[in-house]
């Protein structure tokens, strides 16, 4: 095992990398050492022509990535720092060119479900809940993807709503392909992803660049990122950030 840094961990077999969210404290929310570690890691895997298949989880039993690391995106904590742009990274992690699974075994929201609706398979664990809290905090989250994996009327209602929903809910609509026992969950990532690697390379690629255009808007991704920067920094967003920052955190 090979550990780039102290919040993502590599692990390599075969052709296959885990990449492990590693911030337990903060249940992996996406501070912007997070965000930077993770974009370094799949940038060299991106390079690395013997990775045919990645997969990204959380470290423990309770967490994915819970989001973005609200403390530091409200300025409650390090006050002035510059925080990094977790859609780089987001939009980096959907552009391999290997297919990514999700193996979401725990709490998956915001940011974090933005990840795991990136990457090209998701899995999860009986624990896993998932959310999608743009509406709430005043922003646009997930509308230019998430209709291509449950469809428009449902996403509709998951990112109007703001609610949170467990993994069987996230299989019956079509966001996870599988739901296992915490305790299996990585056993049977590991497996699709050996099973994946085991095959043509360079068809798998393509397959997975055909299927992209097939189901992919860049025009919707630019809708979604001109909101916004429009919305964001806003009276009524930086209220409601700010509000659901003390609920969430109490700080």
């Amino acid at each position: 095992m090979s550990e780039a840094s102290n919040l993502v961990i590599e692990q390599r077999r075969g052709g296959v990398a885990m990449l492990t969210l590693n911030r337990p404290e903060r249940h992996h929310a996406l501070s912007a050492s997070l965000s930077g570690a993770l974009d370094e890691a799949l940038e060299r895997i991106e390079g690395d022509e013997s990775v045919a298949c990645v997969i990204l989880t959380g470290s423990g039993e309770k967490a994915f990535c819970a989001g973005g690391d609200m403390l530091e995106m409200s300025g409650v904590e390090a006050p002035g720092r510059r925080v990094s742009n977790a859609g780089h990274v987001i939009n980096r992690l959907g552009r391999m060119p290997v297919p990514v699974i999700a193996a979401v075994n725990g709490y998956c929201y915001g940011g974090g479900a933005r990840l795991a609706i990136s990457c090209d398979i998701r899995i999860a664990s009986e624990n896993a809940t998932f959310r999608l809290p743009g509406a709430e905090y005043g922003l646009v989250v997930g509308a230019a993807t998430l209709p291509r994996l449950v469809g428009a009327a449902r996403a509709k209602e998951l990112i109007f709503t703001a609610r949170k929903f467990d993994a069987a809910e996230a299989f019956a609509y079509g966001l996870v392909s599988a739901v296992h026992p915490q305790g299996e969950l990585l056993q049977q990532a590991w497996k699709m992803a050996e099973t994946i690697a085991g095959h043509s390379p360079e068809a798998v690629r393509e397959t997975k660049r055909v299927i992209d255009a097939a189901t992919l808007s860049e025009a919707a991704e630019k809708m979604e990122n001109d909101a916004n920067r429009r919305l964001r920094g806003s009276e009524d967003q930086v209220a409601r950030f700010r509000a659901a920052t003390q609920r969430v955190t109490g700080r």
